[in-house]
This record gives structure tokens, C-alpha cells and sequence, in this order.
């Protein structure tokens, strides 16, 4: 969501007359798009604020914004630092700001009105079509899921949806520019609701996800749908179906558990137990393998993970230790809990140590290993579709419609485009193989 708010900014500045600059020294605008999901995130803002200030020395003429997800008391810390501090919502009102020597404003989150007015204006900003093959689409921004551990719906506010009308439209921009890949954004994307007029025999019919994402999967041309990140509280039957039988959409879904202890997701107010979780995965591999063909019969789980949450004991993350076994996933993001100022977690007593932190951490990451390696081997030998991304040290990268990292050997003018690719050797976290052969 960040990088697409980035290429958001990076349009409009363009179009009110700045031109990118990639050395520093020459800026008379730099601009940090901040994420508050984690401390570390915020930490690295403060280590180049020093930066910035020997560059104001040298350049008189510069100015430093500050926008994106931006905590109250980070707010009162850098207000000193920056020339600007602004909510990435007001981006259609910056040139009249900029105009000013200095101006840091942060919004009430419980003004609804201001919210929700600056949230759609902010929405209908055309994006930068930066890796034209590869096109990140917000349909929603802020969120309505309080889990006790997340700032999101302090610094983003409520839920706000797109019109379909204009996220379809946005789709076939970008198809229309080289696109091959369309990721479709939002902080649960599974709670996305629109009304639509333009489909009579629906007789203005609430469009939710899963008719969105038919509505994408039905646009012609040659492209893979991908989305995040949904909630495992609401995950339609609706919306499985769907997944399944569009063949656009690929055979990967990250879908965050967090903990694998129902005592611990409660204390997260994540609002779904691990019988739930699990028999969710259940519905959806079982989907895939009725309306799927071949390889993409079994679909790929990839799943968030918080160890260390406050009171969490060595026996409820035994239990996700448990899940972790069970499941099998492809792929695992895991995080070590830090309090966050301002959410539900930040009063509970954060009584597990760094130390244990990390020994927990460490052991689901090693069992990822043994899982991710054992799902990767599954490949060896097949012939699989790759979209290449990028030339790294004589090897071209792209990812798999599985979403697994792929290295091979082929000409740079590859890059942007779909190839077969077998796989001859898999490891935990990627693919090798041979192009052309």
C-alpha cells in the first residue's frame, strides 16, 4: 500500500511541474511516504532526518515533506524536523501548501466528514505507472478491524472504498500500458463494498469482492490478478468460489493467522479461532483442486505471524508451533512484537523478553524451511509461467503465478514478459531453472 502511495505522489508531483531526481544534493523536494506498522520502520525516518538537515546547509531552497502513516506522538517529534507534515489524503491540496514556508498539519481521525471527503478525492489521484508490467490498484484505504496490535486504523481511518466504476477503469489503464500483473490493494480488501448503477440486471446491486474481482477476471486480455491482504474473519464461501474458478486470479493467497493459540487471537481481537482458520484453508485448497487443472490445483498459503505478543507462554506458541506443522505453509512473514503508541496491546504488560522473542521466532523460521522446501521440490522438473522482473548478477528474477521466486538464465529483454521456465532445483525460498530448453 505504501509503494502504491508512493507512486501516487510521484504522478502528482509530476504533474504540477517537479521532476524526479535521483541524486539528493540536487532536490529542492524530497518527500518520505512513512509506514507505522512497526517501530523499525519509524526508527530508520529518524536516522535520515540528520541527512536531510546538512542538505538544507548546502541547499537553501530545499523543503522536506513528511506523509503516509504517521502516529500522533511521532507527529509532535518531527513537526520540528520536517518543513512539511502532511496526510497523504490532502495530496490535492499540496501545491497551494507548498507555496507556504512551512506547515505541518495532522487530522483528527475522528473527524468522519474530513476523512471521508479528502479519502475519495485522494483515491481519484492518477497513479505513476512505474513497473509497467506490474500494477498495484487500491480499492479501499483505512480499516474498520481494531486488532489490538495495529495502528492502521489510527493513522489510515475508517474504511473507504472505491466506485468499482473507477477501480475497473484504473485496471484498463494499465492493461492498456503493458501491464501483466494486477494487484489488487487494501487493508482487508475482503470487507470491500461498492454500489453500482451500471449493471441493471443486478438492480443496483451491492458489489463486494468477490463480484469485483469477477469483474477484473473478465477483462480481456492476457494478465494475473492478484490481491492483498484479506481477513480471515469474513472469507466468503462467495469469495472462494470466485478465486477458484477465475483462472486469472493465481494460485497464491496470503492469508494471516497471526497466532496459532485462540487465547492469544483473542487478546489480538482478531475475531475467528484456529478451528475457523483451519477449516477455512480446508475450503480453499479443496476449491482449488475441484476447478483448477494440473499444477494449479494446490494453491499456495503464505501467512503473517506475531510471536512474542504480550502473555503469550511457551505453551500457546507451541500451538502455532502446532498450526505451523499442520498447515504446511509455502511462505511465513514473522514478526517479533513491539508495542505500538496508541492501540489496545500497548496497556497489556509486554512480559515476553527480546531473548525469548527471538528463540520463538527462530524456531518457526526453521520450520518454515523444512516446509517451504518440501511444498518448492513439488516443482522440480515441471515446466512453469513466470513474469520476469529484474536482472540480478547474470541471472533474470521473476515470480511463479504460485508466487515463488524464480532465478534463470535469458536475455534482459525478457524483463516485462511471461516465459517458460523448468525448474531444476529448489531451495526454501526460490526456484532454479533453465529457459529456452
Amino acid at each position: 500500500m505504501n509503494i502504491s502511495d508512493s507512486f501516487r505522489i510521484a504522478a502528482f508531483l509530476e504533474r504540477i511541474g517537479y521532476q524526479e531526481t535521483k541524486n539528493k544534493n540536487l532536490a529542492d523536494l524530497i518527500v518520505v511516504n512513512m509506514c507505522s506498522v512497526r517501530q523499525s520502520a519509524v526508527n530508520r525516518v529518524y536516522g535520515v532526518v540528520q541527512k536531510f538537515l546538512k542538505l538544507k546547509n548546502k541547499n537553501a531552497k530545499l523543503k522536506t515533506i513528511l506523509t503516509g502513516c504517521i502516529l500522533e506522538k511521532d507527529f509532535e517529534k518531527f513537526k520540528e524536523k520536517f518543513d512539511f507534515i502532511l496526510p497523504i489524503k490532502s495530496l490535492s491540496h499540496w501545491p497551494q501548501i507548498l507555496k507556504k514556508e512551512k506547515f505541518c498539519f495532522y487530522p483528527n481521525q475522528r473527524d468522519k466528514n474530513f476523512i471521508k471527503e479528502y479519502g475519495i478525492k485522494y483515491l481519484k489521484e492518477k497513479p505513476e505507472i512505474s513497473k509497467k508490467f506490474s500494477a498495484l490498484v487500491p480499492i479501499s484505504i483505512g480499516c474498520n478491524n481494531f486488532c489490538a496490535y495495529c495502528v492502521v486504523p489510527y493513522v489510515r481511518g475508517p474504511l473507504i472504498c472505491r466506485p468499482d466504476k473507477e477501480i475497473l477503469k484504473e485496471v484498463k489503464n494499465h492493461l492498456k500500458n503493458g501491464a501483466k500483473e494486477i494487484w489488487l490493494l487494501g487493508q482487508n480488501v475482503n470487507d470491500y463494498r461498492s454500489r453500482s448503477t451500471r449493471i441493471s440486471t443486478w438492480n443496483n446491486a451491492e458489489i463486494n469482492f468477490a463480484k469485483l474481482l469477477k469483474m477484473v477476471n473478465d477483462i480481456p486480455g492476457d494478465f494475473w490478478i492478484r490481491f492483498t491482504s484479506p481477513h480471515p474473519k469474513n472469507f466468503s464461501d462467495e469469495l472462494i468460489k470466485t478465486m477458484a474458478q477465475c483462472q486469472k486470479v493465481t494460485p497464491y493467497l496470503n492469508l494471516p493467522v497471526q497466532a496459532g493459540d485462540d487465547e492469544v487471537l483473542k487478546r489480538m481481537n482478531r475475531n475467528y479461532t484456529i478451528k475457523e482458520y483451519k477449516n477455512l484453508v480446508k475450503k480453499i485448497k479443496k476449491a482449488f483442486k475441484n476447478y483448477r487443472k494440473g499444477l494449479e490445483k494446490e494453491i499456495a498459503i503464505s501467512t503473517d505471524i506475531i510471536v512474542g505478543f504480550p502473555q503469550e507462554t511457551k505453551k500457546q506458541f507451541q500451538n502455532t508451533v502446532k498450526l505451523f506443522k499442520e498447515i504446511k505453509f509455502d511462505m511465513a512473514y514473522i514478526a517479533q512484537y513491539s508495542p505500538r503508541f496508541g492501540t489496545a496491546a500497548e496497556k497489556l504488560k509486554d512480559n515476553v523478553s527480546l531473548k525469548e522473542k527471538e528463540r520463538r521466532w527462530k524456531i518457526l523460521n526453521e520450520l518454515l524451511k523444512k516446509t517451504a522446501l518440501e511444498r518448492n521440490q513439488k516443482f522440480i522438473g515441471k515446466e512453469i509461467e513466470v513474469l520476469v522482473e529484474e536482472s540480478k548478477k547474470d541471472f533474470l528474477i521473476g515470480k511463479s503465478r504460485h508466487y515463488k521466486t524464480v532465478k534463470f538464465k535469458g536475455p534482459k529483454q525478457l524483463i516485462g514478459n511471461f516465459v517458460k521456465v523448468k525448474i531444476m532445483e529448489a531451495s526454501s525460498f526460490g526456484l532454479k531453472g533453465i529457459y529456452g530448453k
